[in-house]
Formats: C-alpha cells, sequence, structure tokens
C-alpha cells in the first residue's frame, strides 16, 4: 500500500508519501488551478504507484475548498481519498524544519511539503 498526503492550498500543494508507517516529504507542487493541480498530482500518482490519498483538512473557507478538491479527486483517480485534521501541522511543520536547520528560503518552500508529511504520519499512527 502507499499512500499520498495532501497539504492542498490554491497556489502551493504539500506532498507526501508513505510506503510503510512512515512518512517522508515528497516536495510542494506551485498550482495555478485545481485542474493544473489535478493533472500534477496525477503524474505523482502514477510514477510513486499510490493507492490511497490523504488530505488534510482544516476550518472555516479553506476547509470547503478542500472538500470540493477532494471530491475531484476521487473523481479523477477513482483511489480511496481519506480526510485528516490538519490542525497545528503548519507551526509543527515550521518548528521541524528550523530544527533541522533548514535555511529561512528553502523552509518556506518546503513547510507545505513538511505540512502534507505531518498529515500523513497523523493517518498513519490513527490507523496502526
Amino acid at each position: 500500500m502507499r499512500y499520498l498526503g495532501i497539504d492542498y492550498g490554491k497556489k502551493k500543494i504539500g506532498l507526501a508519501v508513505a510506503a510503510t508507517t512512515i512518512s517522508e516529504v515528497y516536495g510542494t507542487l506551485m498550482v495555478s488551478s485545481d485542474t493544473d493541480a489535478l493533472k500534477k498530482i496525477g503524474e505523482v500518482i502514477k510514477k510513486e504507484n499510490i493507492s490511497e490519498i490523504v488530505v488534510g483538512i482544516s476550518e472555516g473557507q479553506m476547509a470547503k475548498d478542500s472538500k470540493y478538491f477532494i471530491e475531484k479527486l476521487k473523481d479523477k483517480f477513482k483511489l480511496p481519498v481519506h480526510m485528516q485534521d490538519e490542525t497545528l501541522t503548519s507551526k509543527a511543520a515550521q518548528f521541524l524544519s528550523i530544527q533541522a536547520g533548514i535555511k529561512r528560503k528553502k523552509r518556506k518552500r518546503l513547510e507545505d511539503a513538511y505540512s502534507a508529511s505531518l498529515i500523513l504520519q497523523n493517518y498513519l499512527d490513527e490507523k496502526a
């Protein structure tokens, strides 16, 4: 079973992957639209042989946007898509990247991917 973790955003999407019970940072996609996002995510799904997707859900308007995007993911890829609470993952990702000694510019670029990794790891831990 291979998982793809997603920290959804309108312009940046953080990605993480897991083949076992450990999530790994994959990268950040810069996107111009949901159509662009789906295309790029599709490439990752194919390349990494993904069988399930986990998307972080926050509160407020972003939750509505994320849920709408989840429906698009389900329709396009016909894979199981799970929702995972992403409360405080951005702050935790920021802290972890600082602790890892990553420089500020690179840290800003990878924050969404670290968040995706935390979202996926939380899902895997809860599932275990």
